[in-house]
């Protein structure tokens, strides 16, 4: 029995580890610009300078949530929002963090594995909004995932 509970302690631990996220926290930032960055899934739209970037971080090794995640925020944006992405109000960007072109933006972010973002740019004020929690509370419910995300950028386009 021991043993039974040894390997899940050890099991449990290893996926935590594997889709980890040490805590990043939605705060205002100063003077990072996300698009700046380098990511594998760059802007081929204008850029509207009130826009709200969805900024899917993951690590090299993703387990089947974390590609989830990443999967059902690209649906989730290219269904509800295909006019404000071509009008450059919405971006979708993927980011691996364990590249090291990614460093910057994965440590202005906390981002050590996946997480998933809104970052919010109205004029000079930029906001960072983690809704990683969310995410993986239901990053493989496609409904559910997809509802609340519109949600939260439908209320950040209102404010724009």
């Amino acid at each position: 029995m021991k043993l039974v509970q040894i390997l899940s302690v050890l099991f449990l631990g290893t996926m935590m580890m594997a889709c980890g996220n040490e805590g990043a926290k939605t705060n205002a930032t100063k003077e990072l610009d996300a698009t700046a960055a380098t990511a594998e899934s760059a802007p081929t739209t204008k850029l509207a300078s009130n826009r709200i970037e969805v900024i899917d971080f993951y690590g090299t090794h993703r387990c089947v949530t974390c590609k989830a995640i990443e999967k059902n925020t690209k649906y989730t944006v290219d269904t509800f929002f295909p006019k404000e992405q071509e009008e450059g109000k919405i971006i979708f960007k993927t980011v691996n963090v364990d590249k090291a072109e990614n460093a910057k933006i994965a440590e202005e972010f906390q981002a050590t594995g996946t997480a998933l973002f809104l970052y919010v740019v109205k004029g000079d004020k930029k906001t960072k909004i983690d809704l990683t929690n969310n995410a993986f509370e239901n990053g493989r419910d496609q409904a559910v995932f997809s509802d609340e995300l519109k949600f939260f950028i439908d209320n950040e386009l209102k404010s724009l």
